[in-house]
């Protein structure tokens, strides 16, 4: 499966994004896709992901209350809602895509199909 993520840019503190990843030549229903984010000089850290069979979300402590993840199905298409930012959240997203165990959601290396980033940058 191919990943296309995009919708990043640069944003002042308080403000939104919604980023979005785009999955081709796979089956969509069959993959957990999940965001990560790696800040300049720190290892990738998970973010959220959805649930492939239901809408159960999954999320990052950091971001629970402002970020929402979702999916469109006939678009094979998932999103990230991203409300309130910090400069913290500024990094570099990437969404992947894997067939994983449910205990493994957060797990980087559970990954095996990467995006190519999409940067977010929130100003102070």
């Amino acid at each position: 499966v191919q990943l296309q993520a995009s919708g990043g840019g640069l944003v002042q503190a308080g403000g939104s994004l919604r980023l979005s990843c785009a999955a081709s030549g796979g089956t969509f229903r069959s993959y957990t896709i999940a965001w990560f984010c790696q800040a300049p000089g720190k290892e990738r850290e998970f973010v959220a992901t959805i649930n492939r069979n239901n809408n159960n979300a999954y999320y990052t402590d950091s971001v629970k209350g402002r970020f929402t993840v979702s999916k469109n199905i006939r678009e094979n298409t998932v999103y990230l809602q991203m409300n309130s930012l910090k400069p913290e959240d500024t990094a570099v997203y990437y969404c992947a895509a894997g067939r994983l165990l449910l205990s493994s959601l957060s797990d980087v290396n559970a990954y095996n199909h990467w995006g190519q980033g999409t940067q977010v940058t929130v100003s102070s």
